[in-house]
């Protein structure tokens, strides 16, 4: 266990040195530094000067990749990308090109994006595999029938849909909840609580068919037949056998969003006026501010990392078939 662990961890730095890479080229093949100088700054009367002030107070008037006038290791040392990106290793993020600290932003952004995304995901999960499970469980009966059509239909409607419709009802026609906005403690259950159940009903179309589809193919195996001809109640054949041999490909969809769940919905927060990640991400896309989308790609590969991981380590759990040798 202890060596697999180990070679999942060095199998990571080749890979975020890879993606950190990728995006880093990316970005500068779209943006040279002296264009996010003139954005910055304004594109209107935009003396060399300041724009060459600007990129010495952000060391973005080094080469990007390779200083071929420097010395030794100072070639690759000496540039952009040896500065600003591989510090994320040690997840010093920096500063971001307004002159924020990242990593209090992020410190403080990652609440309201976990105050969403954490019910969203736990009470859309059991609401998925409950409704699936009934859907299996009467099988070709009207409920199964009209629960697929409620799946395709609620899977087919686009969730800016839900969004628009939830702020209308709930906001506008009911004032039942504040349509966007957030507050700090107790008082932010009355800004999230649209958001959530937004959150869970989009995706209990996907979840709750793909869910029956496993629990369908689970009841179709001998050792389901042979529960039942041993005379076990169907409740019994359904919980104890077909769901718990269900769990492994429910592990490798639930845990590989963990990442999801930290870095925020980019357009549920967007829609309200969330404060979170999501928000944080696009705000700097949107000002094309690199130092921020580095580091939220970064941090997004590493969780997606920990959470493969995870998912390898909790098939040990559920079935003992498998051991990580």
């Amino acid at each position: 266990m202890f060596a697999y662990l180990v070679r999942r961890v060095l199998y990571a730095f080749p890979i975020l040195l890879g993606v950190n890479l990728i995006t880093f080229t990316l970005f500068f093949v779209v943006n040279t530094p002296d264009d996010m100088a003139r954005m910055h700054l304004g594109m209107k009367h935009v003396t060399p000067e300041a724009v060459a002030q600007w990129k010495a107070e952000r060391g973005y008037d080094k080469p990007l990749l390779f200083n071929a006038e420097a010395e030794g290791l100072a070639k690759f040392s000496d540039t952009i990308f040896y500065q600003n990106s591989l510090r994320l290793f040690l997840f010093d993020f920096g500063r971001s090109d307004a002159g924020r600290d990242i990593g209090y932003d992020i410190s403080q952004r990652m609440w309201p994006s976990l105050a969403i995304a954490i019910p969203v995901f736990l009470v859309g999960l059991l609401t998925n595999i409950t409704f699936a499970l009934a859907m299996a469980f009467f099988r070709a009966s009207a409920l199964d029938l009209w629960g697929v059509v409620l799946c395709v239909v609620l899977m087919s409607i686009s969730p800016l849909f839900y969004i628009i419709a939830g702020q209308y009802v709930a906001g506008k026609l009911l004032h039942l909840v504040p349509i966007s906005g957030y507050d700090t403690g107790v008082a932010a259950w009355k800004f999230l609580i649209l958001p959530v159940i937004i959150g869970i009903i989009s995706g209990i179309g996907s979840g709750a068919r793909w869910y029956r589809t496993l629990f369908l193919e689970e009841m179709g195996k001998d050792y389901v037949r042979t529960a039942r001809a041993k005379g076990l109640p169907e409740t019994v054949v359904m919980f104890r056998h077909v769901l718990q041999n269900a769990l492994i490909p429910i592990l490798t969809g639930a845990v590989v969003v963990i990442p999801l769940l930290f870095m925020g919905s980019l357009i549920m927060e967007s829609f309200f006026g969330i404060p979170g990640l999501g928000s944080y991400t696009i705000d700097a896309i949107n000002a094309q501010d690199f130092a921020i989308v580095r580091a939220m790609v970064f941090l997004g590969s590493v969780l997606y990392i920990v959470g493969l991981v995870l998912t390898d380590l909790s098939y040990t759990l559920v079935d003992p078939r498998v051991r990580l040798e």
